[in-house]
């Protein structure tokens, strides 16, 4: 039977180990990295992913890519399976050196669960090794989505992120967290597209977005969702959601 524990693959003599694991609703990890890189695929459920530098939301059909050596804990919403490619250093040079979701391809989908029914110690010179190869070269091509909330250094910005997180549906603006912050407007305007790449109003429809997506697979009713992230509406959210991520949430 193939280990679920992570430890186990982070030495196996192969460039892909992967490890499929279920986790209940609710479940967490502590605090962890791996000395491999992970590519965290979701095949059910919803995982929120947290490190220094940001969250990312990772629904089901998409993957955390996560660079050797990441400190990071991950929530689980909803029933939760997974599969876990462990990827050796020497295997990918080039990849990104940051956190990152992507959207799996059907491709890549159907590689990582092959290689899931072969030896932990394929044969590279055989079907394993063609199926190594497909899922790092789909790996290194896939583009990068949007179900990222990137977190200043900033310890002044960084409270305002956190507080919007807390609460997206609060409805203090930008002049408001300018002042609990003790920021100007300007400079608070000017630190968020400096520091996250995105201005305060994308960066909190985006906060918004993701506490959605995560309540929808938790059960919540969509209406209720809506309510919870501050929209009075379900189509605003609906509208909000699939400019963001396109198909993740479809309520």
């Amino acid at each position: 039977m193939r280990s679920i524990r992570a430890e186990d693959y982070q030495v196996v003599p192969r460039a892909v180990a992967v490890m499929p694991k279920t986790f209940a609703a609710g479940s967490s990890t502590d605090w962890h990295h791996h000395p491999r890189a992970q590519f965290l695929y979701a095949t059910a459920g919803l995982m929120m992913a947290t490190a220094e530098a940001g969250t990312w939301v990772v629904p089901e059909g998409h993957a955390l890519w996560i660079p050797p050596g990441l400190p990071h804990a991950v929530v689980m919403h909803g029933d939760v399976a997974m599969c876990s490619a462990y990827l050796a250093r020497e295997a990918i040079a080039g990849f990104p050196g940051r956190a990152r979701v992507i959207e799996v391809s059907a491709l890549l989908a159907a590689a990582l669960v092959a290689l899931t029914n072969e030896p932990v110690l394929y044969d590279e010179t055989g079907r394993g090794g063609h199926l190594e190869a497909i899922i790092l070269d789909e790996i290194g091509r896939a583009p990068e989505t949007r179900l990222t909330l990137p977190l200043p250094r900033d310890a002044r910005l960084r409270r305002v992120c956190l507080g919007l997180i807390d609460d997206p549906a609060g409805a203090r603006d930008l002049d408001a967290w300018a002042e609990r912050a003790g920021l100007s407007r300007r400079t608070l305007t000017r630190g968020f597209r400096r520091e996250t790449g995105l201005t305060f109003g994308q960066w909190r429809a985006r906060a918004r977005v993701v506490r959605a997506l995560a309540l929808a697979v938790d059960g919540q009713a969509p209406r209720e969702v809506a309510a919870s992230v501050g929209y009075r509406s379900l189509q605003a959210l609906r509208s909000r959601t699939q400019a963001l991520v396109g198909g993740a949430w479809d309520a």
